[in-house]
């Protein structure tokens, strides 16, 4: 397969990074922008503008399979997308940093003489990082939340506290509700499959697959789902700020939105319905204690600024707030504020790349989400018609992996070692990056 990325921006260099083992990778822009991270990847360099036909055309484009533009400018990513259509049948895939693009993209995609059909997908970052934050409030303490199957199957990630009665526990030990599996626990920032004998221990981050009903159960059992986040403070009122409040309130939670812009608070008065605005600092001390911070059950940090966001979330932390999920724009810096015990570190760049790698996905084989900042992967694959019908118990992948769920004729089935597999079947399987090709393999795709 054929790459070529038009931006050497730190999205593009995550993008770059991710792909230049598997495929062959162009990515173009002016020398100066180039940082020296790209000059250690199996990648080629060109020198120029994407939408400069000049450029283009030496590069064979027309033999390309994806051309992604993430430059800065999301009008340059639409003219380069168009351009590139011309000369290539490629996926077109567009980065925009603002709403009103996405919507028109939305409404005039359907209509071939519009700009925005030579666009195949268009991707705001922002509201891929909204849905995500939701999805994880909406879930007392978790981690990481994934819906499959029409909403009858999900994946929960929740980290191991001190007084979890699964600590030092085998986990064939745990008596977990039935169709619930365990597919990875990830210790020391390393992601693993684990097996029947590994102990969980303080700390760990486990990865549950399973019916939506199963796993309800499970998080009441062992992570307190009865108290669910009902109150929320959210410090920063930008896009993403707004959009988190505007569906939170759907649900009727208790909102409090803190923005230091008196116009943009104007803004969100204007068009939030039950959401209390604040205008003021989220980094003063003074004002988090008088808005009771250490009383809520979530602060959200998701301003433009690590910074600040790594301010905001550790005073939190310090009055002792239940729950911090903190936005963080250089992706780079995750770590850092998981290791200061920031409880969630989210990245606009992380979202967006989840979905761009289904851009790459064969035609029978998607992947539908990723964990651990991409350490993991689910992959949604349909069995071709040779598959032979196998138990699970008999089905020896290699490497280790777990099929987490069997969706056969609408019905999603939890599979057990006895559950029968066969062609045609719509299989959802857990399985760390480096292994998803050699899984994909496996079943001859």
């Amino acid at each position: 397969m054929k790459i070529i990325i038009y931006g050497a921006t730190e999205f593009g260099y995550l993008i770059a990074n991710e792909f230049c083992q598997k495929y062959d990778v162009i990515v173009i822009d002016k020398e100066t922008n180039k940082t020296d991270d790209f000059d250690k990847l199996d990648i080629s360099f060109v020198n120029g503008s994407g939408i400069d036909v000049s450029v283009l055309k030496p590069l064979n484009i027309k033999n390309s399979d994806v051309f992604i533009a993430c430059t800065q400018s999301d009008d340059t990513n639409i003219v380069a997308c168009g351009i590139a259509k011309i000369f290539t049948h490629a996926k077109t895939v567009c980065l925009v940093s603002h709403q009103e693009y996405k919507k028109t993209f939305l409404a005039l995609r359907d209509i071939e003489e519009s700009s925005m059909a030579s666009i195949d997908s268009m991707i705001w970052p922002k509201e891929l990082l909204t849905k995500e934050i939701f999805r994880i409030i909406t879930v007392a303490k978790a981690l990481d939340v994934e819906n499959f199957a029409q909403g009858k199957a999900k994946l929960l990630e929740y980290k191991l506290e001190q007084n979890s009665i699964l600590v030092d526990k085998k986990i064939k030990e745990c008596v977990f509700p039935t169709d619930t599996l365990v597919v990875g626990v990830t210790r020391n920032n390393e992601l693993f499959i684990p097996y029947g004998e590994t102990v969980l221990k303080e700390g760990d981050k486990a990865i549950f697959m399973g019916s939506s009903h199963s796993l309800d159960i499970l998080a009441g059992k062992f992570f307190h789902q009865k108290n669910s986040s009902k109150s929320i403070i959210i410090i920063g009122g930008g896009d993403v700020g707004f959009m988190l409040a505007r569906d939170l309130e759907n649900l009727k939670y208790k909102v409090k939105i803190i923005e230091k812009n008196p116009k943009r608070c104007a803004f969100l008065a204007e068009s939030l319905q039950n959401t209390l605005v604040i205008n003021g600092d989220g980094t003063n001390p003074e004002l988090l204690n008088n808005e009771d911070v250490s009383d809520v059950d979530v602060l959200v940090s998701v301003t433009n600024s690590d910074e600040k966001n790594l301010l905001c979330s550790l005073l939190a932390k310090q009055y002792n707030t239940k729950r911090v999920i903190s936005r963080v724009i250089n992706f780079l810096n995750i770590p850092l504020f998981e290791r200061v015990g920031i409880d969630v570190a989210v990245s606009t760049k992380f979202a967006a790349l989840h979905e761009i790698k289904n851009e790459f996905s064969e035609h029978n084989v998607d992947i539908i989400a990723t964990v651990e900042q991409g350490q993991g992967e689910v992959l949604n694959i349909i069995l071709p018609e040779n598959f032979k019908t196998v138990k699970l118990m008999d089905l020896k992948m290699t490497p280790r992996a777990v099929i987490g769920i069997v969706n056969r004729n609408k019905k999603v089935i939890i599979p057990t070692g006895n559950t029968l597999i066969m062609a045609g079947d719509e299989i959802i399987v857990f399985t760390k990056n480096e292994d998803a090709n050699k899984i994909k393999e496996f079943f001859k795709l």
